[in-house]
């Protein structure tokens, strides 16, 4: 779940619970890599296993001042941290050595995954953001008013539709949902399209779905040929969720590597581009980064950093941009810089809600090359309340067991439209079990 600010209210941290740890380090290491006019070392991405790295000082940050921040970093919550300015790693962990292969669940930043999905399948020409998805739904799954939503509504999480963040989110942990599309369709539309943001977890899983009927291919197996693959993450890398009737979990539930994971930040950082192969159009990623009228903080499944929306990016210049996990599971993309800040773990009750604050403030602190102004220290912002409807709503989970209001007709815990479903957790890996992967077993997703 990103950090979010509506006109109902504003937060700076959501759900966070359990914990881990990691120490950091700053990079001594250099490798070669080809001289360019801004004076700076600019290494070349990886398929591979192991990113080129320079010292602070070859790409224009001070190494003295980046330990500070690696200090602040070593956070217990924190799995693992990693930090990248063009292309080459200069600062980590010694746990990200056992830990950054280790696939995890990103949680909401799957959200952005979908939107990174949804827009090669743009850039081919296989779908248009401004398209209703009556386009590409089948004959009789839906009614008009749900067909009517269009791609660039689901995208800014402006549907219209009733949301309950954790009443929706809460079937997936458990894995009950019998047909995640029909349960969207099944939220009542409370608002025009376009009209007011709200944080809906099923729309996103409609957008997946979407964008496999559009493409004509499985939207796990596009997202593994399209993007993964050019990449380097091996569909052996990760499991990515699925409900009781196949569909993919768009919401969370992309159980993926921190080494993966900072992939995905490196292809945004670079504006879609990887090896000279465009596999994101930048008119996409144009749309996908600019704030909302709905929404100032928010794109395509992203956080971005539009007016008043400092507090998330502090000392970042405008063009910084963030997949955002609970329990933060984060890339903070800031193209103009070449930096990418990519983190992941578990936060705790209690925790300091401070830390992405705090470690940003002392990153921006370190840059020589250019200098970027001293956000100041953190001001604390209030918090959504639990109590509030879009958080919790019990008929949205209700709907789930084919019971209640929001239940779709002919769609139930034991079948759905007519389909037989999975038992919960049927498609889930060895070793796999709702926060990450572990395990010896073969079929165990990881770096290996």
């Amino acid at each position: 779940m990103a950090r979010f600010r509506t006109g109902r209210f504003r937060t700076g941290a959501v759900v966070a619970v359990l914990t881990a740890g990691v120490m950091l380090a700053v990079s001594p290491m250099a490798s070669a890599a080809p001289a360019t006019g801004d004076g700076l070392k600019h290494c070349a991405v990886s398929d591979g296993r192991q990113p080129e790295t320079a010292t602070p000082e070859e790409v224009g940050v001070d190494s003295a001042a980046l330990r500070e921040a690696v200090t602040l970093a070593s956070d217990p919550t924190r799995f693992t941290f990693q930090v990248f300015r063009n292309n080459c790693l200069i600062a980590g962990g010694p746990n990200n050595q056992q830990a950054g292969g280790v696939a995890w669940n990103l949680w909401s930043s799957t959200k952005s995954v979908v939107s990174m999905v949804t827009g090669v399948a743009v850039s081919e020409g296989k779908l248009r953001v401004d398209d209703p998805i009556d386009s590409y739904l089948p004959a009789g799954l839906g009614d008009s008013s749900h067909r009517a939503i269009t791609i660039r509504s689901l995208l800014t999480e402006t549907s219209g539709m009733e949301v309950a963040v954790a009443s929706e989110g809460v079937t997936g942990l458990v894995q009950l949902d019998p047909n995640v599309v029909a349960q969207a369709l099944g939220m009542p539309i409370v608002n025009p399209q376009g009209a007011e943001w709200q944080y809906s977890q099923r729309a996103i899983d409609l957008l997946a779905y979407v964008v496999q009927r559009a493409v004509g291919e499985d939207f796990q197996a596009y997202a593994q040929r399209k993007l993964f693959d050019p990449l380097g993450i091996r569909q052996g890398d990760y499991h990515w969720a699925r409900d009781r009737s196949d569909n993919t979990y768009g919401y969370a539930h992309l159980v993926l590597p921190p080494n993966d994971f900072a992939k995905l930040g490196l292809l945004l950082t670079d504006n879609g581009n990887w090896h000279g192969n465009q596999l994101i159009s930048t008119a996409y990623l144009d749309q996908a980064r600019t704030p909302t009228e709905a929404n100032p903080c928010y794109g395509f499944l992203f956080t971005v950093n539009g007016p008043g929306c400092d507090a998330a990016f502090p000392g970042l210049p405008k063009d910084a941009y963030q997949m955002s996990g609970m329990m933060r599971q984060d890339n903070f993309i800031v193209p103009s810089l070449g930096l990418l800040v990519s983190w992941t773990g578990i936060t705790v009750p209690g925790g300091a809600v401070s830390f992405p604050h705090d470690v940003l403030r002392a990153l921006t602190g370190a840059f020589r090359s250019p200098t970027l102004a001293d956000p100041g220290p953190y001001q604390q912002h209030p918090d959504i309340s639990l109590a509030d409807p879009m958080i919790m709503n019990p008929d949205a989970t209700y709907a789930a067991l084919g019971l209640g209001p929001m239940a779709y007709p002919g769609c139930g815990f034991l079948s759905c439209l007519g389909a037989p479903l999975t038992r919960p957790f049927a498609d889930w890996p060895a070793g796999c079990f709702i926060l990450g992967c572990v395990g010896a077993d073969p079929g165990t997703p990881g770096i290996r």
